[in-house]
C-alpha cells in the first residue's frame, strides 16, 4: 500500500439557494473525506478536484426524510483507501482516468 493524499471537506449548515431542491431552506452540512494516491496523477487530480470545488460542483443538496442535507455531487470520489471499486475504494485501476474524464 502506498501513501495517500486525503482531501477533507467541511460543509457547514447554511441556507439553500436557487436551483436547490427547496431554495431558502436550511440544510445540514457534514464532513467529507476522499482519497487519492500520492503520485503525479493523484496530484493532478487533486488540482482538478479543487477547481471543481471552487466552482461549486463537488457537492449537491438533497432532500432526505424532509431534511435538506449536503451530499457528494456527480464527480466520483474515493471515500475509502481499500475495499476496491465496489466500496468506493482502491484498488481501482480506472478511477483516475474516469474522474479525469468527468472533470
Amino acid at each position: 500500500r502506498g501513501t495517500a493524499l486525503q482531501p477533507l471537506f467541511k460543509m457547514s449548515y447554511s441556507c439553500s439557494k436557487v436551483g436547490d431542491p427547496r431554495p431558502g431552506q436550511p440544510y445540514k452540512g457534514g464532513t467529507f473525506c476522499a482519497f487519492l494516491p500520492d503520485n503525479k496523477e493523484g496530484l493532478k487530480t487533486a488540482k482538478l478536484l479543487k477547481k471543481a470545488f471552487d466552482r461549486g460542483l463537488t457537492f449537491q443538496i438533497k432532500s432526505c426524510n424532509g431534511e435538506e442535507r449536503v451530499t457528494w455531487g456527480l464527480i466520483p470520489h474515493k471515500t475509502s483507501w481499500d475495499g476496491g471499486r465496489a466500496r468506493n475504494g482502491y484498488p481501482d485501476a480506472q478511477y483516475l482516468r474516469e474522474v479525469g474524464t468527468v472533470l
